[in-house]
């Protein structure tokens, strides 16, 4: 299993927490997502080689939400 941490941008309440967490939950290979309002970050575990950085930021932006293009 592989982590990956994001950070979320644009995340205000925590209907936006749900929002996240849901987008992340539908991507294949996600095992378990953490999101934190407070930290405006998620963390995802994933099934080794199941899914990528750029799916999981797709996931967030077709949400609504954006992750940083700029932070690994």
């Amino acid at each position: 299993m592989t982590r990956i941490e994001l950070p979320i941008e644009g995340m205000t309440c925590d209907g936006c927490v749900r929002h996240v967490t849901d987008a992340l939950q539908s991507v294949p290979g996600v095992r378990t997502v953490d999101v934190s309002l407070q930290d405006r970050r998620a963390s995802i575990d994933v099934d080794d080689g199941a899914a990528t950085r750029e799916q999981l930021a797709a996931a967030v932006g077709q949400a609504g939400y954006r992750v940083p293009e700029t932070v690994q």
